[in-house]
């Protein structure tokens, strides 16, 4: 029977465990089983979840297998068409949003069965920090709301102007300028933003699958890196700097001219490699302007919108800026949100329609993967601690493929004695392997979520470590031999 001071001792704190085996790092994991072999039960679990999503995709496909032949079945014997069940649960098992959400039911009842329902409640409820889900499911809705996109497209605009925006000045703008706001609004706000703008000024226009890819992967590593510009923005960064005492100026100085050399050369590499396509994507038509009447408010029989007014952008730019001031604060964040609600509310005529959606099934799969990442600090530490710089550089961008960066940093603050080196070492690699995989960092979710209807629901996870693989050798140089 597990008690509520069992419960709280649930899992084992790093502190706990005996000082690393002499004989070597397996050994030392091997040790750490024997004194709680729930260790491998949840990395198994977790395993289990990782290889999910990267079969989400074979999963949508069946899903639309089945379905057709359902739909096949039903007019040959004259019914009308339904949604068939297993098409249905196909489906569900497809959408990588809720993957992790599903393998947290499993665990929970692993973690039931091995500890008690008074354990798993305990780490569910108290043991596990919801905050950063939290966090960008507001900020990506508020992100996503109609004004913000007016601003963020009239500015990405001016940019873009310098090209004579054509697409190619368009993709290139926002491909190098967005990320970099990430280092001033937040990851989450500026892949939220990019993606947007990407989906209406490029990837309507039918790209290829091949660049689609190529711009997918060079997003995800540019944002990944492009929030190092501060110390207070990019969540891998942000777990580090007040343990390690790393200021604005120190940040700046070590990872500032490296990683805008890293956005924009790994966007002038693709742009070079794809420049005859942009070039042919400027002749078809332009998308509609966001100042055009939403499509979904006229057929709800609101009319016609109107344009946005400056004092409506302004304030939703000081919500947006009170949740980034107070991210670290969820009551006030998402207090300031349940307002925001209301003036969304109160201006609707000026307002496109706002789908939560997305935002929910974000911070739901982040949730998910704290519940499950929170279990493996057992073998990532001493994984951490037995590399050297070079070494722990390339692991920690490896092991970032795998969790998100920002529990990669987290953890080597626990280890003891790092020297300098070693801690940009590994901060480096994690923003760096940032972009390899949905799961790489958190607001990669939320480009999935917003761009994920070109990819025929889901992106293909082999495909876009090919493609995020040029920017990321690119951050590598930077990084690293630089």
């Amino acid at each position: 029977m597990s008690g509520p001071a069992t419960a709280a001792h649930f899992p084992t704190p790093l502190a706990d465990y005996p000082p690393a085996a002499a004989s070597g790092l397996l050994q030392t994991l091997s040790d750490r089983v024997a004194q709680d072999p729930f260790n491998l039960v949840a990395t198994g679990i977790f395993a289990l979840a990782i290889v999910h999503t990267f079969l989400a995709p074979r999963f949508l496909a069946l899903a639309h297998d089945v379905q057709h032949r359902a739909d096949q079945h039903a007019d040959t014997v004259g019914r009308p068409r339904q949604p068939a069940l297993a098409a249905e649960i196909l489906h569900l098992l497809g959408e990588v949003e809720v993957t992790f959400g599903l393998w947290t039911i499993v665990l929970l009842m692993a973690l039931t069965a091995a500890r008690g329902w008074e354990t798993a409640k305990y780490y569910l409820n108290d043991g596990v920090i919801y905050t950063e889900a939290l966090f960008v499911f507001v900020i990506m809705a508020l992100a996503s709301t109609r004004p913000i996109v007016v601003l963020a497209e009239r500015a990405m605009g001016r940019v873009a102007a310098l090209g004579g925006r054509t697409t190619a000045a368009w993709w290139l703008a926002t491909l190098t300028v967005g990320p970099l706001l990430g280092s001033l609004i937040t990851e989450p706000a500026a892949m939220t933003i990019c993606a947007l703008l990407l989906s209406r000024q490029f990837f309507d226009l039918g790209p290829s699958l091949r660049l689609k890819y190529a711009t997918l992967g060079l997003l995800f590593v540019n944002v990944s890196i492009g929030g190092t510009l501060t110390h207070f923005a990019a969540p891998p960064i942000l777990m580090v700097a007040r343990p390690w005492g790393w200021d604005l100026m120190y940040v700046l100085s070590h990872f500032g001219w490296r990683t805008l050399l890293g956005v924009f050369s790994s966007a002038l590499i693709y742009f070079v490699i794809f420049r005859r396509e942009l070039s042919e994507l400027t002749a078809r038509p332009p998308v509609v302007d966001t100042e055009m009447p939403d499509a979904d408010a006229v057929a709800a029989g609101r009319g016609m919108l109107l344009p946005v007014p400056a004092w409506i952008i302004a304030v939703h730019a000081i919500f947006m800026a009170w949740a980034v001031v107070n991210s670290h604060y969820p009551v006030l964040f998402v207090g300031g949100f349940l307002f925001f609600l209301g003036f969304l509310k109160a201006t609707s005529p000026y307002q496109a329609e706002m789908s939560l959606k997305s935002p929910l099934l974000v911070g739901f799969f982040l949730a998910g993967l704290v519940v499950h990442g929170g279990l493996q600090g057992w073998w990532i530490a001493p994984v951490l601690a037995s590399l050297s710089e070079t070494p722990l550089f390339f692991g920690s961008a490896l092991l970032t493929a795998f969790n998100d960066n920002a529990l990669i940093t987290y953890l080597s603050t626990l280890v003891p004695n790092m020297s300098e080196s070693a801690k940009l070492a590994v901060v480096e690699g994690a923003v760096t392997g940032g972009g390899l995989t949905v799961i790489a960092n958190a607001p990669n979710p939320a480009g999935q979520a917003i761009l994920g209807k070109f990819f025929g629901g889901a992106v293909a996870p082999l495909y876009l470590v090919a493609a995020a693989l040029v920017p990321t050798l690119v951050a590598v140089v930077c990084y690293r031999l630089l």
